[in-house]
């Protein structure tokens, strides 16, 4: 089982599938985005569609992420997982590299063989223009591939998932980072936390999901709105 797949399956298989999974504000351009688990399925699997049918992302492969906490980040690492491949921070020696507009020369400079996946983050979709030769617009290619996935091989519990962690390993540490952090299944955790890191990105996104709880996650986030926010969304745990 890939490790998207065993942090999805329960959402979706549950009663809950149409409930929020991931609400991301972002408080410099006051957007809001809300994602239940079925979308964020949906998400995930263009997104996979398009690292295997146009970058060659297949089991074993390497993905560097160089992306910051945002909904498209958590689409695009669970399209890297679902395609059984390991997730790594330090984009040299990677297969592929996804980055946001400010890093794509960073990541060409790295100059991965399967290329580069640059992501606008824009809240209306818009693309990103003028990319040179090698790099994906994530925006304008995602919208191309179907909203199912189905890994063409089994991704054993052994193969590498993030920062030469296998499957297995990680989910075993976010369950017990999970616990450690009080989250269960039903929770609202408000977050500010930055993914950075296989620690960032584990108790911020990974073990929220594998706790079972959805996550409104903060980027820039403005202080003086927090306490607010967090009687509006409901939130029952913070790691801000």
């Amino acid at each position: 089982m890939t490790l998207t797949a065993a942090l999805l399956d329960p959402v979706l298989r549950g009663p809950g599938s149409g409930r929020p999974l991931i609400t991301f504000y972002d408080d410099a351009t006051g957007e809001r985005v809300e994602l239940s688990g079925v979308t964020t399925a949906n998400w995930a699997a263009k997104a996979a569609n398009l690292l295997r049918d146009e970058c060659d992302v297949e089991p074993g492969a390497t993905v560097a992420a160089m992306l910051p906490a945002h909904w498209q980040t958590a689409a695009v690492l669970l399209a890297a997982w679902w395609c059984g491949a390991e997730v790594v921070a330090d984009p040299v020696g990677a297969d592929l590299v996804l980055c946001d507009a400010d890093r794509v020369d960073l990541a060409l400079s790295a100059d991965p063989p399967n290329g580069v996946v640059a992501l606008s983050l824009d809240a209306f979709g818009k693309g990103l223009s003028g990319l040179p030769t090698g790099v994906v617009d994530f925006a304008t290619e995602v919208r191309l591939h179907g909203d199912d996935f189905v890994p063409w091989a089994p991704v054993p519990g052994s193969a590498r998932a993030l920062t030469g962690a296998s499957v297995d390993e990680v989910l075993a540490d976010v369950r017990a980072r999970a616990a450690a952090l009080g989250l269960s299944a039903g929770d609202r955790v408000l977050s500010t936390r930055d993914w950075s890191g296989a620690h960032g990105l584990g108790d911020g996104l990974l073990a929220v999901l594998a706790a079972g709880a959805s996550l409104v996650q903060c980027r820039h986030a403005d202080p003086a709105v927090l306490d607010r926010r967090a009687a509006t969304e409901r939130i029952t745990a913070r790691l801000d």
